[in-house]
This record gives structure tokens, C-alpha cells and sequence, in this order.
């Protein structure tokens, strides 16, 4: 869907605000795969920015305004929503688009 948009995932953030390069940087993916956001990344990179900031996982939550609990399933590579992962990445200060694989249907 973002590719058909032409558009990125955090144009979808109250607040965003469009430049020209909307819908730049997203993963090239073939015709029959989707994107799909890698949660195992996307917690490495918690817990990375976690041990670096010297902080516990209920702070790290308090922060993102999620439970310990979401953050830590992340592990397990499952799916997630995108407001979770919306949350995840502006705590991050990263770009969703970092955080999105290949999948098939």
C-alpha cells in the first residue's frame, strides 16, 4: 500500500510534514512480496539504544508509551501495529523504511 501511495510511513503521523521525497527510502521489494515491518530488527535496535541510554525495559516502554510486554515480543519476529511501531521508531529517531522487509503474501 505505501508503494502505491507513493508515500512513507510516517506520513501517516499527525504532524508529519510532507516533503518531496515522500515515499524515498522504502525497501525495492518484488512484484509478488509486500513489506512487512522486521520486528526482530526493530527490537535489536531497542534494545541497542536501551543499553546505551543505560536504561531498564519498563523505562524504555514508559517512554515509548507502550507496555514491556509489546517491546519485548519484538523478539520473537511476529507482527506488530503500525502505531506500535510508529512509537518505536520516533524514540528511535530512525525511519520506519530501516525497519521494513521483503515478505511474501
Amino acid at each position: 500500500m505505501l508503494r502505491w501511495l507513493n508515500r512513507t510511513p510516517e506520513s501517516f503521523v499527525p504532524g508529519y510534514e510532507e516533503s518531496e521525497d515522500v515515499g524515498a527510502g522504502l525497501p525495492a521489494i518484488p512484484a509478488k512480496q509486500i513489506l512487512r515491518f522486521d520486528t526482530k530488527r526493530l527490537h535489536g535496535a531497542l534494545d541497542a539504544q536501551r543499553i546505551a541510554r543505560k536504561m531498564t525495559w519498563a523505562q524504555v516502554a514508559k517512554d515509548v508509551g507502550l507496555g514491556v510486554s509489546s517491546l519485548t515480543y519484538l523478539s520473537k519476529g511476529g507482527r506488530t501495529g503500525f502505531p506500535h511501531v510508529m512509537r518505536i521508531v520516533r524514540w528511535l529517531g530512525r525511519p520506519a523504511a530501516q525497519f521494513m522487509r521483503a515478505s511474501d503474501r
